[in-house]
């Protein structure tokens, strides 16, 4: 088949994640036999990068602005898209639902990935909070179908517009790497350090993480891993901590990120807006003890393989923190519970399949 995926940043992957599903979906998909284009943003794609990982990629401009980044982007993808002749086309991300009719007036099949509930983030003003509100409805109309990668996503659509929707999780590995040159270069030791990693937006919370963290007492470092445009000032708030125990490498990717991963005493999750969160299932899949916010779509991911603390409740957090930093033996019998959970739930290799066969189930529509 020759698919097309639009709507991210593009790859390879080092912003959120999206771009890491857009990477390890198209690159499955060609090890599989299909022709896969990923469409990439000019300031975000390697200049000159042609293909990564057998990928076709196609790199457009866009206006580097909050409001306009992506769907003016995607605007674009998918008008270049009309005339590749692709059997099915992935559109990433409910801001982009409105372009999805386009790619149907000329009879090519299209796939929506809603991603969360956008609209609930707290970075959009009213305008934006608009937009999502409408993509959401947009969603229901214009693509072929529709695809959640939450349980908690789907009844959400389910209850609030009548739309049925495929299911389809987030992918994550599971495999540990051997490297540990990232921690060397932090200056971390392997189990001495609880891991936070996200793009850092008031509505994940790294805030409320550095607050209960100050509170504890223990010799291990915390280690706030992400950033994030247009988001300087809260950025700046969060650097004012003077504990320091509490470290900020910035944005990490590959197999630096993954060393981070595996090699955590603990990792804190605790955003609560979005469906499946990448991070969760990646922390989860390199066994650690995981800590998350209680939400719906957490509690979905972790099931009874985590803690979940009491949703954006500090000392909540603190109280679970400091136990897990006293008594981890309690907590020893959850790691390979986590992993095991992913690998049955969460493999990209089960992800990637039903991406395969929901594709060719709708060139075949």
């Amino acid at each position: 088949m020759k698919i097309a995926i639009l709507g991210t940043r593009g790859i390879p992957a080092n912003y959120g994640g999206f771009e890491t599903f857009a990477e390890e979906c198209s690159a499955g998909l060609v090890a599989r036999g299909h022709r896969v284009t990923v469409y990439g943003r000019s300031h975000y794609t390697p200049r000159g990068l042609k293909a990564h990982r057998g990928v076709q990629l196609v790199v457009l401009p866009t206006l580097a602005w909050k409001y306009t980044d992506t769907v003016f982007h995607t605007f674009l993808s998918v008008l270049h898209s009309l005339f590749r002749k692709y059997d099915a086309i992935l559109i990433c991300n409910a801001a982009n639902s409105i372009f999805s009719c386009l790619p149907r007036l000329f009879g090519i099949p299209v796939a929506l990935n809603v991603d969360g509930i956008e609209r609930m983030r707290r970075k959009w003003g009213r305008l934006g909070k608009a937009y999502y509100r409408l993509g959401e409805y947009f969603s229901t109309l214009f693509p072929s179908i529709l695809v959640a990668d939450a349980r908690v996503i789907q009844s959400y659509y389910r209850d609030r517009y009548g739309a049925e929707s495929v299911f389809i999780p987030y992918g994550a590995a599971i495999e540990k790497p051997t490297e540990r040159d990232t921690l060397e270069r932090l200056q971390l030791n392997p189990g001495e350090y609880f891991l936070y990693v996200s793009r850092l937006e008031p509505e994940n919370n790294a805030h409320l993480v550095i607050r209960a963290f100050e509170k504890t007492s223990t010799s291990k470092q915390l280690v706030i891993v992400g950033d994030a445009p247009y988001a300087e000032e809260y950025i700046r708030e969060l650097h004012t901590t003077e504990d320091p125990r509490i470290l900020f490498p910035g944005a990490i990717y590959g197999s630096g990120y993954r060393q981070l991963q595996a090699n955590a005493f603990c990792y804190i999750h605790a955003t609560d807006v979005g469906g499946t969160h990448p991070a969760l299932i990646e922390a989860m899949g390199q066994g650690n003890i995981v800590v998350a916010n209680e939400t719906p779509e957490n509690l979905e991911v972790v099931g009874s393989t985590g803690v979940l603390y009491s949703k954006n409740d500090v000392e909540s957090l603190r109280e679970c923190l400091q136990d897990i930093a006293d008594h981890p033996q309690k907590y020893e019998a959850l790691k390979a519970a986590a992993s095991d959970r992913i690998r049955t739930n969460y493999s990209w290799d089960s992800v990637i399949e039903q991406y395969e066969k929901l594709f060719l189930q709708m060139a075949q529509d």
